[in-house]
């Protein structure tokens, strides 16, 4: 190829890296008709939540049995479509999966790095979980302005989140920063994700599953103060214990 030819190709275009927002489906189950089931009932009233958003399929918290067991990817493709998605990659294949995953044209991409905590989650939910991870400049905000509904999960990597709609119980808010909920906060709220102790939770409703700071949590099994139960409120750290403010209206 002369010189003049390889520029003419590239000027015409680039390879590049690139981060894009993703959200993943981490299936609990490798029964399709279970989870068109379970899909159908907790997207039925927001049909269009997702506006044809890339998906990555994640299997990594699929049962030893169902690891095992082939999936469908056509199939499971059409299903995820179905709900105003467009699945493009596949997480946490192993063996056989892998190929059938590439045969239906899905890409096969690694496991993302776990945040850095230190104390454990909370036991999963047996719902799929609809997780929207969205990377934010450090010191950014992402902004949701839609109600989360139980198994939905937003994470804002790298920045503040903003939600000015309801999180119901079962959705979950996380962010490397601040929290701030400007509705109801009923389900779970996790600032301070990699271990940022300066993080805080802000809410106009405080009625939370649970409340987590750099992995300092507290669940519902303890009652909320009165001070600050179903009142606005903000969490933050003091001396690694969680300190719960009401906010003067």
């Amino acid at each position: 190829m002369t010189d003049a030819s390889a520029a003419r190709h590239r000027a015409v275009f680039e390879f590049k890296s690139a981060t894009l927002p993703l959200i993943a489906v981490i299936l609990k189950t490798g029964d399709l008709g279970v989870l068109r089931t379970a899909l159908d009932a907790q997207l039925a009233d927001s049909p269009d939540f997702f506006e044809q958003e890339p998906v990555v399929i994640d299997l990594s918290q699929l049962s030893e049995a169902d690891q095992h067991t082939p999936i469908d990817f056509v199939s499971l493709r059409a299903i995820l479509s179905r709900h105003q998605t467009q699945p493009v990659a596949v997480r946490g294949a192993e063996g056989a999966h892998v190929q059938a995953a590439r045969a239906a044209g899905l890409a096969i991409a690694a496991m993302p790095v776990p945040p850095v905590t230190r104390a454990p989650a909370p036991a999963p939910t047996p719902e799929p979980q609809i997780v929207r991870e969205v990377p934010v400049p450090v010191g950014g905000t992402l902004l949701i302005d839609r109600p989360l509904r139980s198994g939905q999960q937003v994470y804002a990597r790298g920045g503040d989140v903003i939600v000015t709609e309801v999180v119901n119980f079962g959705a979950e808010v996380i962010a490397d920063g601040h929290v701030h909920v400007y509705a109801p906060l009923r389900g779970k709220a996790i600032a301070g994700a990699r271990g940022n102790t300066e993080a805080r939770i802000f809410t106009t409703c405080l009625e939370a599953q649970l409340i987590a700071i750099a992995g300092i949590y507290r669940t519902s099994e303890v009652p909320l103060p009165a001070s600050v139960a179903g009142k606005a409120a903000q969490i933050r750290l003091a001396d690694e214990k969680l300190l719960m403010e009401a906010i003067a209206s």
